[in-house]
């Protein structure tokens, strides 16, 4: 994931201004920490992490001047949507970053994580597959 994070920060890095009385470099530090964060929180907790674009725009916005917001917003959109596209393609392949396999997402009677594999296209294993008919139906 850090490929992506990286992209951002080499297309807009050279344009992070610095706050007052702080060095240019520490700036640039804390936007590419910014975009690991986000990154890193998009591929291990997508499921939870309802507007990643508008996170990561929100915790770098003050690093840029505001003649140049529309354009870092653009890039930024751009980028989090491949890595959503990214950790999407491979979910579905059943695995995760590390190369082990996905687990379910429900809870055992003992209140411990279901360890089986979940279904192509779900959150959830055989067993609990009737916890995502229930929130599709909340939901509508």
């Amino acid at each position: 994931m850090y490929q992506f994070s990286r992209s951002i920060y080499r297309e807009l890095g050279p344009e992070v201004v610095a706050e007052l009385g702080e060095d240019v470099c520490l700036t640039r530090q804390r936007f590419l920490r910014a975009c690991e964060t986000t990154m890193e929180r998009l591929a291990t907790d997508r499921h939870y992490f309802a507007r990643p674009t508008r996170t990561l725009f929100n915790d770098v916005r003050s690093f840029f001047p505001i003649s140049s917001q529309m354009r870092v917003y653009s890039i930024v959109e751009r980028h989090v949507a491949l890595a959503s596209e990214y950790v999407e393609s491979q979910a579905r392949a059943g695995v995760t970053f590390d190369g082990s396999p996905l687990c379910c997402h429900a809870t055992t009677r003992k209140g411990t994580s279901c360890q089986r594999v979940p279904l192509p296209d779900s959150k959830y294993c055989p067993s609990h597959k009737h916890l995502e008919e229930e929130f599709e139906v909340a939901a509508a």
